[in-house]
């Protein structure tokens, strides 16, 4: 890789964001460019530069020497194994149901095949797994964007067994302590390198890091606790949503394994292209054109606003690139709606007929001499 990006860059947020906006914004992230569900080439490398950013600026030391220093305050004061001691990865990444051993697996290079002998943060799971969180994106019209919609969509996810009710036991039987790793819901594996002897704990692949498994699997299920499912779900769009802004739906991703409680759905949303109208912050431009005798003379138009039509006066002299402002036609924002911006455009004909020509020639006459050119 180059240079190195600056970190609040990376995660798409500003430098006076707050801790859960950051937290925030590495879970969308990782999600997005997590290894185990995006199989883009470049995907590793973008995950491993948003953990980069995640592990200093989620700890208030580093992040205060890298809002003085930038990336030399890091680099100088800490090894590439001291930027990730101590962060907690885990409450995320057993969000989204992916194995805890990820970061052996990506992070292994940088560490001499292993994470060596600093402690990650990822401990036994205890009590329910939350399901995974899922995103997913919507597209709306400029006018729903403005005034506020119930938007309907369609998506696949898993849901709790019907079957076993989520337990992932075949009905009649019983839970019972794992059989792979006894109960403790972790696998300990011992291997030698050049290091010297490594401890790898991973959690459980058979009951997920819970310390029990069906006695029977579920013939439904196999034994998760989670049958996949199409749901049809109504959204609520907010007035002045913007293009680009993720919604956060709570408890409407997929289920927790074993009855464990919903991850959320992040919805991206995205407004379309509108023939007539662009949005500036939460003013809306349009461009009118006008002949040049409404232009010289003034008239009155009828111009679109949004939900509607208005007549509009064109005061006699009107310029190209005059601006007409229609206060209250715009975005509604914290403050107040916005404004609609008429943008007007003086329209020369390309074609004339002999008598038009003669009076453009004697109106030419008249304005000649009554105003020199220099």
């Amino acid at each position: 890789m180059g240079e190195k990006r600056d970190y609040y860059e990376v995660l798409g947020v500003g430098r006076n964001a707050s801790q859960e906006e950051i937290k925030r914004a590495f879970r969308r992230l990782a999600f997005k460019y997590h290894p185990d569900r995006n199989k883009d080439p470049d995907a590793e490398e973008k995950f491993k530069e948003i953990s980069e950013a995640y592990a200093v600026l989620s700890d208030k030391e580093k992040r205060a020497r890298y809002d003085q220093f930038g990336h030399a305050g890091i680099t100088g004061a800490y090894t590439q194994e001291d930027i990730f001691r101590g962060v907690d990865f885990s409450s995320i990444f057993r969000d989204f149901g992916f194995g805890e051993d990820l970061f052996s697996r990506i992070f292994g290079d940088m560490f001499g095949g292993g994470f060596g002998g600093f402690q990650t943060t990822f401990h036994k799971r205890r009590g329910p797994i939350r399901g995974r969180d899922l995103e997913t994106r919507i597209e709306i019209t400029l006018e729903q964007a403005v005034f506020g919609a119930e938007v309907e969509l369609s998506l696949r996810r898993g849901e709790r067994c019907s079957r076993c009710g989520g337990t992932g036991a075949e009905p009649g039987s019983n839970i019972v302590s794992c059989p792979q790793c006894g109960g403790t819901g972790q696998i300990q594996r011992r291997s030698q390198s050049l290091f010297g002897s490594m401890i790898t704990v991973t959690t459980c692949p058979r009951c997920n890091g819970r310390g029990e498994s069906p006695e029977k699997p579920c013939r439904a299920c196999g034994g998760s606790g989670i049958e996949t499912r199409r749901r049809k779900l109504k959204v609520s769009i907010p007035k002045g949503v913007e293009d680009g802004v993720y919604l956060t739906l709570r408890g409407q991703g997929e289920a927790g394994p074993f009855g464990g409680p919903s991850g959320d759905l992040y919805v991206e949303v995205r407004v379309k292209p509108h023939p007539y109208f662009v949005r500036k912050g939460n003013d809306i431009i349009y461009e009118a054109t006008i002949s040049f005798p409404q232009a010289a003379l003034g008239a009155e138009i009828e111009v679109p606003v949004l939900g509607g039509a208005e007549v509009v006066r064109i005061p006699p002299g009107t310029q190209n690139g005059d601006v007409i402002r229609l206060k209250g036609r715009g975005v509604p924002g914290r403050f107040g709606r916005g404004d609609q911006l008429v943008y007007v455009t003086i329209e020369v004909p390309k074609k004339l007929t002999r008598r038009q020509r003669e009076l453009i020639a004697e109106l030419a006459k008249e304005l000649g001499r009554k105003k020199r050119l220099f």
